[in-house]
């Protein structure tokens, strides 16, 4: 039985997301960041990085939700094109969320909510990495059904994962038509909609009681 390390975060979202597309049993291990449990001894064991998700399959330990995605495709032979062209026009995807998208997200989220003091000049600067990137996306999307051509892959996948908590960094997809088609398209689908609802019990749970 596969075992995933997670909580409700961008990054967690998109392991869940995969794994229900493509039917693959799993056990779900929270990891409540909130209350800084991913800087447990027992949960650095697994990533030293600190960080959801973690996926662990029969003793096999994988971190960085990318390489996850990866590995269930290749693992199940889904979501991911075998074709070189299709095949690199996801890898290519995934490499821009991972260098553009997500940390230009996250930071615009940290500086605008997290930050101990403010910082006018970076909040700035990644809110509009932020909001271009989205343009950029938007522009994409007007000629293609997804975000790496006409079939929907874990590249998708990826990206969905920072459109599902886009209000963290204080963004919207106001204006941008058909990146709003994508991601409604997205939600949409059964196996998205059982994977945020089982990642926001996560939250629910972890709760104390009344």
């Amino acid at each position: 039985m596969i075992e995933v390390h997670a909580f409700a975060t961008p990054n967690s979202i998109k392991v869940l997301i995969a794994l229900e597309e493509m039917g693959l049993p799993y056990e779900l291990k929270p990891v409540n960041v909130r209350k800084g449990e991913q800087k447990s001894d027992a949960f650095l064991a697994l990533n030293p990085n600190g960080k959801v998700p973690v996926l662990v399959d029969d003793g096999f330990v994988l971190t960085e939700s990318a390489a996850i995605l990866v590995y269930l495709a290749e693992k199940t032979g889904q979501l991911l094109p075998q074709d070189g062209v299709a095949r690199a026009r996801v890898f290519e995807q995934l490499f821009f969320h991972a260098s553009g998208l997500s940390p230009a997200f996250g930071n615009a989220g940290f500086f605008k909510r997290s930050s101990p003091e403010p910082q006018p000049i970076a909040e700035a600067r990644f809110t509009t990495e932020a909001e271009r990137i989205l343009g950029l996306l938007d522009a994409k999307l007007a000629t293609q059904e997804f975000v790496a051509g006409e079939e929907f892959t874990i590249a998708d996948i990826a990206h969905f994962g920072w459109m599902w908590r886009i209000a963290f960094p204080g963004l919207t997809l106001d204006g941008r038509p058909h990146l709003s088609r994508w991601f409604d398209a997205v939600a949409a689908r059964p196996a998205v909609q059982q994977a945020i609802t089982r990642a926001e019990a996560l939250v629910e749970i972890q709760q104390p009681a009344a």
